[in-house]
C-alpha cells in the first residue's frame, strides 16, 4: 500500500496548478448506484504468463466470480489469451504492464527492441527480476517506450483493453508513476489508481504532502480512483485463504473495492514455474466455488468490472 501512496504523491508534480475541485458525487453514484452500495472488482493478475494461468482465469471468469483480469503482453502465452479476447469481446481484460521478470527459470524480454531499452535488461538479456533493479537502471524514456509498445502489441493481437495496471507495482513507484498516467491517457485507457485513505493521508502529511489535494487533482483531470484495494490474501491453506477473502468481502465499506487474486490450475506447468503455485490453485478453487458467489450475494455486494469504470475515464468532475 505504501507503493500506491507514493504513486499518488508523485503525481503532484504532474498536476501542479490544478484547481482544487470538490466532487459532488462519489464514484459509486457516478456509476449509477446508491451511495451506500458496496461494489467489488475481483481481479485476476498475470494472465498470459502461462497456459495454466490462462485456463484458470478463463474458467474463473466464465463460471466463477472473477469480474476482470489483466494480461502480461511480453509473456509467451499472451497470444492464447488474445485469441480468447477476440472471440469473447465482452470479456473484461486489461493489460498488466510488465517491467519485471521474476521467475528463476521462466523469463521474458521486452516487447521493444532490446537495443532501444538497454536499461530494462539484466546481464542475461531478460527484463530485471526485481522492481528495485528496474527503478535503479531503467530511464523514464525507456519505460514509456516499452509500455507504449506493450499496448500497441496487445492491440495488434486484437485485445481492446478496459484498463491498465502494473505487474509487481513497478509503475506505481515515484520514478515511473508519471509515465504510467501519461501513457494511459495518451491511449485513452483507464489506469488503475487509488483514493487516499485516512491512513495514507496521514502518512502523506508526515512526508510533507497533501495526498487529499493530489487526489482531487487526479479526479479533476478525469482519472478514476478506486476507493480501496486488497492485494495480499492471507493464509497457508485453502480454508485460511477462503476465510480471509470472505472476511474482506464481509467488511467492505460503501464504494468501489478491488481484490487482486492470482490463479492457476494444479498442473506440472505452473509447479515448474512458480513457488506460489499452491496459493494460486487455492485461489482458483475459491473463485470457482459456487459458495463464493452465494456468499457475495448474501452480503449484498455487487460485482462489477473495469468496463463500467472505463466509461467514466477522463471525464473531469465538475
Amino acid at each position: 500500500m505504501f507503493a500506491m501512496l507514493n504513486a499518488l504523491l508523485s503525481c503532484a508534480v504532474l498536476l501542479s496548478g490544478t484547481t482544487e475541485i470538490k466532487a459532488e458525487k462519489t464514484l459509486v453514484e457516478r456509476l449509477g448506484y446508491r451511495a451506500t452500495d458496496r461494489l467489488l472488482i475481483i481481479h485476476a493478475d498475470d494472465v498470459g504468463m502461462c497456459h495454466s494461468v490462462n485456463m484458470a482465469t478463463i474458467q474463473a471468469m466464465e463460471r466463477g466470480v472473477v469480474s476482470s483480469a489483466s494480461i502480461m503482453v511480453p509473456c509467451p502465452w499472451m497470444p492464447e489469451i488474445a485469441e480468447y479476447c477476440v472471440k469473447h469481446p465482452k470479456a473484461d481484460f486489461g493489460l498488466h504492464l510488465t517491467l519485471t521478470s521474476e521467475w528463476e527459470k521462466y523469463r521474458w524480454r521486452p516487447v521493444t527492441s532490446i537495443s532501444e531499452v538497454p536499461g530494462l535488461l539484466d546481464s542475461e538479456g531478460f527484463i530485471h527480476s526485481t522492481v528495485e533493479e528496474t527503478v535503479a537502471k531503467a530511464s523514464t524514456k525507456e519505460v514509456e517506450m516499452e509500455i507504449r509498445a506493450q499496448i500497441k502489441r496487445a492491440k495488434q493481437f486484437g485485445i481492446v483493453p478496459t484498463h491498465v495496471d502494473s505487474h509487481m507495482g513497478t509503475l506505481f513507484t515515484g520514478k515511473f508513476i508519471g509515465s504510467y498516467a501519461k501513457v494511459a491517457k495518451e491511449f485513452g485507457i483507464l489506469p488503475m489508481m487509488l483514493e487516499p485513505t485516512p491512513a495514507r493521508i496521514e502518512m502523506g502529511k508526515q512526508l510533507g504532502y497533501d495526498a487529499a489535494k493530489i487526489s482531487e487533482g487526479l479526479r479533476a483531470q478525469g482519472y478514476v480512483l478506486l476507493d480501496m484495494l486488497h492485494e495480499d490474501i492471507e493464509g497457508k491453506t485453502l480454508e485460511e485463504r477462503r476465510d480471509d477473502i470472505y472476511r474482506i468481502i464481509r467488511n467492505l465499506k460503501p464504494g468501489v473495492t478491488e481484490i487482486i487474486v492470482h490463479l492457476a490450475l494444479n498442473d506440472d506447468e505452473i509447479q515448474h514455474i512458480s513457488h506460489s503455485w499452491q496459493r494460486r490453485y487455492f485461489e482458483y478453487q475459491i473463485m470457482t466455488d459456487p459458495k463464493t458467489r452465494e456468499f457475495i450475494e448474501a452480503q449484498g455486494v455487487k460485482l462489477i468490472g473495469y468496463r463500467e469504470l472505463s466509461k467514466l475515464a477522463y471525464q473531469p468532475q465538475k
